[in-house]
């Protein structure tokens, strides 16, 4: 999988998304400013930023403009509590390739992320899962499973990303809240049982999701 360098001065943000992307089975590094994140860039090849604007020392900004300057071409997702439309615009004129505010949803994050690595990744491999006979294009959000192609949401795809990543592991319940909905606590719906029933009928009898009782779910290759 690809390597997401997370750029934040804040330990709560890099701790949330080291968790939420190693998950999706990226390798994920982490940087508290954007001197430190330089030090890094020369040591670790990276595939994907996510930046921070406001930090102390060289800021989100300046750390762009230094990138451009060195010719390093890794894209940049900006990801910043700042609401002024004119930071935004420079972000992007200074080669960010998305802008994201704070807070912000997770699975849209995860979303773009996805998205971006896949648009600027050398092999188009990394799109895909398989497990078994079930495979999944994480660009397309289609899963292929005894010749049947269907399709899928966003959330949908997300978590049987997740389950396929964890094959023969069992996913607890407050995991994939965590890992998938990007919630922090059990909302106290059925959201993750819905959207497993839901993943199930769409691929049909072969779709190997088990119900560990009481737990969470486990893809086992049939």
């Amino acid at each position: 999988m690809s390597t997401v360098m997370v750029v934040d001065d804040e330990e709560r943000i890099r701790t949330l998304l080291s968790r939420s992307l190693g998950s999706q089975g990226h390798t994920v590094v982490t940087a508290a400013n954007g001197s430190s994140a330089l030090t890094m860039l020369d040591q670790v090849r990276v595939d994907l930023l996510l930046l921070d604007l406001v930090m102390p020392g060289i800021n989100g900004l300046q750390l762009l403009t230094t990138l451009a300057e060195r010719s390093i071409d890794t894209p940049v997702i900006v990801i910043s509590g700042v609401t002024d439309v004119g930071a935004r615009v420079q972000a992007l004129e200074r080669g960010a390739v998305d802008v994201v505010s704070k807070p912000f949803t997770l699975v849209e994050l995860l979303a773009r992320v996805r998205r971006n690595l896949v648009s600027h990744a050398p092999d188009s491999e990394d799109r895909w899962l398989t497990v078994g006979l079930l495979r999944l294009d994480l660009d397309r959000r289609r899963a292929t499973i005894d010749g049947e192609a269907v399709g899928l949401t966003e959330r949908e795809a997300a978590l049987l990303a997740h389950l396929m990543r964890r094959q023969g592991q069992v996913c607890h319940r407050e995991e994939l809240l965590h890992d998938v909905w990007g919630l922090q606590f059990d909302p106290g719906s059925n959201v993750v049982e819905v959207c497993v029933r839901r993943l199930r009928s769409k691929l049909g009898p072969s779709a190997p999701i088990e119900t560990v009782r009481g737990v969470g779910y486990c893809l086992d290759e049939e």
